[in-house]
């Protein structure tokens, strides 16, 4: 089975620990039976790989999610960079132009396409499975994945049903309603639209050539940047009149909130915090290296980051995005192919930033106009100049005069502490 993986957007309902850079998906948050932490993009690539270690996974992402994704799921997953944000129907032509042109994927074969961040149990993925079967078969050109609802929920689009069976042919699709428009569709036997889609390559890659004027995958990441903004749902799946919809009714919940994510979690503290016994339902989040302390709190989340500090009631959570929209926090921490980055302190054109190197890693340090020092906070690594390597560990400095460059290699995690005026070329 061929699995394209959607990975986009900010997470901003998740600020301050998402931004633009480090959304919501690779958050390593979620905790395992052996106590460990995931995130929810490691999370639903560890399960598919355990229901079917055969899949071919492919991520479609922007390319500022790179580091993150090659960090999280190692450098042998397959990444489709998107140039720019064009919303679903070109992220899927391109993905699916990747897989013909660069995989060499049989256009007979099934692609499924879901979202990267859904939280659900292994039935999801003998679910997917179905779905890729019906799809190869010739059942329908577009198999659809309808969620079993649990509530009349206003944030999901609805798909209605020729009737109750497992597999169905789809009568029509509702766009998002009011609660009490939703409470009509559900007594109808509608289910929710979980934007999970099952195609046979080559029926997609038709539609593509009918909608856009391209070649091939070189061709059209050349024009991606014309393409018009239009989902999958618009350009294809209210078009096509040959659809089935595969019900799912197993867990599938949308981690999109605080208020969703806090009870997934498995800890109510995650970091440096302390709850009191005055307080109920309270979570704590927080990246930062000291403390934060929740006293006589109902239905709170706390979540904290070098980016900024929320507090809100958890219902309430799911409405930050607009506001944090309109003050468009600054960027300090973000994932690199290197390792990952966060900014302490920003003052004028001086910035302090700690840095992790990951064990293998290496990154080309930049004396810049005015020349800069790093640091060894911890772990060991050298450094690398005209082919002469010398090794550093803990407390040694690296120093480098206006313009100088010196590649630094870490043989162990490395954590440097940087100071330097300028812009950083290290990203």
């Amino acid at each position: 089975m061929n699995l394209v993986l959607l990975s986009g957007g900010s997470g901003r309902r998740l600020w301050p620990l998402s931004n633009d850079v480090r959304s919501k998906q690779f958050l390593p948050l979620l905790q395992k039976e052996n106590g460990e932490y995931e995130s929810m993009v490691q999370r639903i690539f560890r399960q598919m790989k355990q229901a079917n270690p055969e899949v071919t996974v492919t991520v479609a992402t922007g390319k500022t999610q790179v580091p993150a994704i090659v960090n999280q799921l190692g450098e042998d997953v397959g990444i489709c960079i998107e140039p720019c944000r064009r919303d679903t129907f070109p992220a899927i032509v391109l993905a699916v132009s990747y897989l013909s042109d660069v995989r060499h994927i049989d256009p007979a074969q099934a692609v499924v396409v879901c979202p990267v961040d859904p939280y659900v149990d292994a039935s999801y993925f003998t679910a997917l499975q179905s779905m890729a079967e019906l799809a190869e078969s010739g059942a329908a050109n577009l198999v659809l994945m309808g969620i079993a609802p649990t509530y009349p929920a206003e944030k999901f689009g609805y798909i209605i049903p020729e009737d109750g069976k497992e597999v169905s042919r789809v009568v029509a699709f509702k766009e998002k309603p009011t609660a009490a428009v939703a409470e009509q569709y559900i007594a109808r036997g509608a289910l929710w639209n979980g934007g999970v889609f099952a195609f046979r390559l080559g029926y997609l890659l038709q539609k593509a050539h009918e909608l856009i004027d391209f070649t091939d995958y070189a061709d059209l990441l050349a024009k991606y940047e014309s393409l018009n903004k239009i989902s999958f749902d618009y350009a294809v799946v209210e078009k096509e009149p040959d659809i089935a919809v595969q019900r799912y009714v197993g867990a599938w919940e949308d981690l999109g909130t605080w208020n969703a994510l806090a009870d997934k979690m498995g800890s109510a503290v995650f970091g440096k915090g302390m709850i009191h016994e005055s307080c109920r339902d309270v979570n704590i989040i927080n990246e930062l290296d000291v403390p934060v302390l929740a006293m006589g709190l109902q239905h709170t989340v706390i979540a904290a980051s070098p980016e900024g500090i929320l507090v809100s009631d958890k219902e309430k959570s799911a409405e930050i995005k607009p506001i944090v929209d309109a003050f468009d926090p600054q960027i300090l921490s973000a994932d690199t192919l290197w390792g990952c980055y966060r900014v302490l302190d920003q003052t004028g054109e001086t910035q302090t930033r700690k840095l992790t190197v990951y064990p293998g890693r290496s990154f080309e340090a930049c004396g810049g106009e005015s020349g800069g020092i790093w640091v060894v906070l911890s772990g060991s690594g050298s450094t690398v100049d005209d082919g002469k390597e010398k090794s550093i560990r803990l407390g040694e400095v690296v120093r480098l005069r206006a313009g100088e460059k010196k590649v630094i290699l870490a043989q162990t995690r490395l954590q440097l502490m940087e100071h330097r005026l300028g812009e950083n070329d290290a990203e």
